[in-house]
C-alpha cells in the first residue's frame, strides 16, 4: 500500500517544489508529513504506516521517519501490533472516556476561575470564533470545527490564574488529538448543540453569573460530548452509553501493566516493517 496517494491530476503528495528548503530537520519533516495526513484523515484510523514507502515519498531514510513514528506513538497518534507494524491508532473508547471525563472537570474550573479576567474583547472574539464554527455546520468540516473548537475554550481557559490547573488542562488537550476529529467526525449531529452551548458559557461569564454555574455549565457542556459518543457507539442502549461519564468506575487496568518493556517492542517492530 502507498504511503501516500496522489492527488488527483497532480504531483504526489510529498513532491516539494523546485528550489523549495525544507523546513526543520528531516525528523521534523517526516513528524509533520505523517501528523498531518493523521489529522486530516488521509491516514484513516488503523491505516498501516509502512516507513519505506514513506521515507520513499519524502525522499529521505528510515531513519528519520522511525523517529517520528515514534514521537508520534508517544503522543498517541501511532500504535504497533507485532507481525503488522505501526499503524494510526483507533479510537480507544475507555481512554477517550477517561481523557473527557478528567478535562470536563478541570477545564470547567479553569474557565471558572478564568470568568472574572476575562474582558468584553476576549468575551466577544471567543463568540465570533464560535460563529466561524457555526458557519460550518451546513458543510460541515470535522478537522477544521474542531480546531475552532480548541480555540474558543482556549480563549476562555487561558486567563485561569492558576497555573498547576491550566497546566491539567493543557494535558487533557493534548492527549485528545488523536481522537477529538474522530468524535464529530462520528456524531456530526453534536456539533451544532456544542455551538449553541458556547454561547450559553459567554453568555453567564458577560452577565457574572455564578462561579459555580459557570464550571458547571462548562463542565457538563464536556461531558455532552462525551455521552453523544458513547450513545452513538452503542445505539442499542447499552449500559456503558447509558452510564455516560460514571461508565468507566470498572475499565481494565491491564494498560499499565502493557507498558512493560514498550520501548523494545516498539524498535523490534519498526526495523521489522521498515520495508513491509
Amino acid at each position: 500500500m502507498s504511503g501516500v496517494e496522489a492527488p488527483a491530476g497532480g504531483k504526489p503528495a510529498g513532491s516539494k517544489p523546485a528550489g523549495s528548503k525544507p523546513a526543520g530537520s528531516k525528523s521534523e519533516q517526516a513528524y509533520a508529513f505523517i501528523r498531518d495526513r493523521i489529522v486530516d484523515h488521509r491516514y484513516t484510523p488503523g491505516y498501516r504506516l509502512v516507513l519505506g514507502t514513506i521515507a520513499a515519498d519524502l525522499g529521505v531514510s528510515v531513519v528519520p521517519v522511525r523517529e517520528a513514528i515514534r514521537r508520534l506513538e508517544a503522543e498517541g497518534f501511532v500504535t504497533f501490533e507485532r507481525n503488522v507494524g505501526a499503524r494510526v491508532a483507533l479510537v480507544d473508547e475507555t481512554e477517550y472516556v477517561h481523557i473527557m471525563q478528567t478535562l470536563g472537570l478541570v477545564e470547567g474550573c479553569a474557565t471558572s476561575l478564568a470568568a472574572p479576567s476575562l474582558t468584553d474583547a476576549d468575551l466577544d472574539r471567543a463568540l465570533a470564533i464560535n460563529e466561524s464554527m457555526a458557519g460550518l455546520l451546513d458543510h460541515f468540516d470535522p478537522h477544521e470545527f474542531t480546531s475552532l473548537n480548541h480555540r474558543f475554550h482556549s480563549t476562555l481557559f487561558e486567563a485561569c490564574p492558576n497555573p498547576t490547573l491550566l497546566e491539567l488542562v493543557h494535558q487533557g488537550w493534548h492527549r485528545l488529538p488523536g481522537v477529538r476529529d474522530t468524535t464529530f467526525a462520528f456524531v456530526p449531529e453534536r456539533a451544532r448543540h456544542s455551538v449553541e452551548e458556547h454561547r450559553e458559557i459567554v453568555r453567564l461569564i458577560r452577565e457574572h453569573a455564578d462561579p459555580l454555574e459557570i464550571e458547571l455549565a462548562a463542565r457538563y457542556h464536556r461531558w455532552a460530548t462525551l455521552e453523544a459518543f458513547l450513545a452513538a457507539r452503542h445505539p442499542d442502549g447499552h449500559d456503558d452509553a447509558n452510564a455516560g461519564p460514571a461508565s468507566t468506575s470498572d475499565a481494565s487496568t491491564t494498560d499499565a501493566e502493557n507498558t512493560t518493556g514498550t520501548q523494545t517492542t516498539t524498535d523490534t517492530l519498526l526495523t521489522e516493517t521498515e520495508a513491509s
